[in-house]
């Protein structure tokens, strides 16, 4: 075989091997054939999704961890913007579950990986991420980390030892008398023989605290 035939060998191969390394990218770049026909067709990439949810969700939370309680211990984690428990409006306690915002969203994703399923004190904690398309727009109204619940007991003093016209003390001495002749009839349905004690309505002396007309 001569020199000429040898670079004309050699030519041929190299073509032969970039012609089948082109139809072979083809094949694996087509991801499929569509049914009218033509060239394969490849799938879009699909961008992993960005986590960029800052807002807990934790259920469970013990008696005694409260708003202090849970800013000293998620604080270990990362810097925490707002923090906020769920509270009963009229007596003040615990609702056990409540919501915390981080600054970053990694350290939001460590914390939901490392605290869901944590027991403490006798409570698994049930930590989830919230969306932030899913976080209601109210969460945060309202918040106030140094929750003072109200004292209902000075409420109701106020309201009891407020100052009466007479109209109002009699009105209220009605009130008791009827309570009173209701709990009189249930006890004789009940066929239970017992002497309540009377009470003088009428002869009660007026209260101390007697708001009088200017006229």
């Amino acid at each position: 075989m001569g020199a000429k035939q040898k670079k004309a060998l050699k030519k041929n191969m190299k073509k032969a091997s970039s012609q089948l390394a082109v139809s072979a990218q083809k094949k694996e770049a087509a991801d499929f054939l569509p049914l009218e026909g033509g060239p394969g067709r490849k799938l879009p990439e699909e961008k992993p999704p960005v986590n960029k949810a800052t807002v807990l969700y934790i259920g469970r939370i013990p008696h005694g961890f409260y708003e202090k309680e849970m800013q000293a211990f998620f604080s270990q984690f990362g810097t925490i913007k707002r923090l906020r428990i769920a509270r009963n409006k009229k007596t003040g306690k615990s609702k056990h579950f409540g919501f915390i915002e981080f600054q970053d969203p990694e350290v939001a994703e460590v914390v939901a990986d490392a605290m869901h399923g944590y027991l403490l004190f006798e409570h698994i904690l049930q930590v989830h991420l919230i969306p932030p398309e899913h976080v209601h727009p109210k969460l945060w109204r309202g918040f106030n980390p140094r929750y003072k619940p109200v004292d209902w007991v000075q409420v109701e003093r106020k309201q009891q030892n407020k100052e009466r016209t007479f109209e109002e003390h009699k009105k209220l001495l009605e009130k008791i008398l009827k309570r009173d002749q209701k709990r009189r009839k249930r006890i004789e349905a009940a066929g239970i023989e017992y002497e309540c004690p009377e009470i003088v309505g009428n002869v009660m002396p007026a209260p101390k605290k007697i708001k009088f007309d200017e006229d």
